[in-house]
C-alpha cells in the first residue's frame, strides 16, 4: 500500500509499551508525528528516541503526540526505553508500536526491499487532527533526523491552516510567509491588512503575528 499526502492515516489496533491502543481513538484531536524504526537496540534509533523524548514538552505546545514503531514486541522495547533513558539521559512516555510480525509496516510502506526485505525503513508521517497524511519523510538507516525540521514542518503546517498562508525556503517561526497565488489581492486585503509586498504577481510576502 502506497500512501500519499491527503491521504487519510490507516487506523489499527495494536499493542504498545502502554498497552493496546486504537489509532485513532489514541491521536483524537491532536496532531501525531508518526516514525518507524527497523529494530530495537540500534545506535541511531537509540539516539531519536531519546531525542523525541527530550523534546516532549516542544510536541506538547504544538498539540502533537509522538508515536514510534519499531518491528520488535512491547516487552522488548520496555527493556530498550531502559537503555534510551540511561544513554540519552531522558524519561520516555510516548507509546512505541509493538510490530514484530511488520503488519503495520506494510500497511504504512514502510518495507523497502532494496533497503530490506523484513525491517521497516525509517519512515515520518506527520498527521493532523483530522487524521490526514500532511507530510512524509524517509531517512536511510545511517542518518539521524533532524529534530529542527520535524518541528519546523509542524510550525508551518499548522500556520498555514490557520493563516491561510504558504511558507517559503529556510522558513522558521517569526519570518515572512507567503500569500497563495489562489488568494486574489481583494481576498488578500481582507485576511492580511497588515499589507504585503508583491515581488511578483504570484509572489506576495507578508507578516503574521
Amino acid at each position: 500500500m502506497s500512501l500519499h499526502i491527503g491521504d487519510t492515516a490507516p487506523d489499527f489496533t495494536v499493542d504498545s509499551t502502554i498497552g493496546e491502543i486504537s489509532f485513532h481513538e489514541w491521536a483524537g484531536d491532536s496532531w501525531v508525528f508518526f516514525f518507524s524504526h527497523p529494530a530495537d537496540f540500534t545506535p541511531v534509533c537509540t539516539t531519536e528516541m531519546g531525542r523525541t523524548s527530550q523534546l516532549s514538552g516542544d510536541f506538547a505546545a504544538r498539540n502533537t503526540k509522538p508515536l514510534g514503531l519499531s518491528t520488535d514486541t512491547a516487552e522488548e522495547h520496555r527493556s530498550w526505553i531502559s537503555d534510551v533513558n540511561d544513554t540519552q539521559n531522558t524519561d520516555l512516555q510516548f507509546p512505541i508500536v509493538a510490530d514484530p510480525d511488520c503488519t503495520i509496516a506494510k500497511l504504512y510502506d514502510m518495507i523497502h526491499p532494496s533497503e530490506s526485505d523484513t525491517a521497516a525503513v525509517r519512515s515520518v508521517f506527520i498527521i493532523d487532527p483530522q487524521k490526514k497524511i500532511r507530510l512524509t519523510m524517509t531517512y536511510p538507516m545511517s542518518v539521524g533526523r533532524n529534530f529542527d525540521e520535524i518541528l519546523r514542518v509542524i510550525d508551518a503546517l499548522q500556520l498555514g491552516d490557520e493563516k491561510r498562508i504558504a511558507t517559503p525556503a529556510d522558513w522558521r517561526p517569526g519570518d515572512r510567509v507567503i500569500i497563495p497565488p489562489s488568494i486574489t489581492n481583494e481576498e488578500a486585503e481582507k485576511l492580511f491588512p497588515q499589507g504585503w509586498d508583491e515581488l511578483r504577481s504570484y509572489l506576495r510576502l507578508t507578516d503574521v503575528n
